[in-house]
């Protein structure tokens, strides 16, 4: 029989959720932010679902998307390295072919879905915003 997972109250005040089993996400480019997986590509399935947090001051790497990505904001603030930023409730929906680089300055939850990997793109990675930067210290 199929599992299925139910994480209550997930739009609690500051969705710290310390009931879930968060991983370190370590990547080239990516500081400081943590990832919960709701479901991970498989030999059959090439999609993902995680919840991610962005503590202050977080970023993640530069990518391309190889197809679509649906994120959530649930708490805090995120910034798009396009210089568009995301508060609560905010539903971003990026095409394939886009490329992002998000960050925090206060910290970020979301909720996001992607429907293919993502593509790093380390050379082409542009700076990060100065805020950011000096809230890395």
């Amino acid at each position: 029989m199929p599992n299925i997972e139910v994480i209550k109250n997930v739009f609690r005040s500051g969705f710290s959720m310390p009931e879930l089993d968060w991983d370190v996400w370590t990547e080239p480019g990516r500081v400081g932010v943590d990832r919960y997986a709701l479901w991970s590509p498989s030999e059959t399935e090439e999609s993902v679902g995680m919840l991610v947090r962005y503590p202050e001051g977080a970023h993640g790497d530069f990518h391309e998307h190889l197809g679509y990505e649906l994120m959530l904001v649930l708490d805090g603030k995120l910034d798009h390295s396009n210089g568009q930023s995301f508060g609560p409730g905010d539903l971003i929906v990026e095409e394939p072919g886009t490329h992002h680089r998000m960050s925090t300055v206060a910290g970020a939850t979301i909720l996001a879905i992607r429907t293919k990997p993502t593509d790093p793109k380390p050379d082409e990675a542009p700076e990060l915003r100065s805020d950011v930067i000096e809230a890395l210290g």
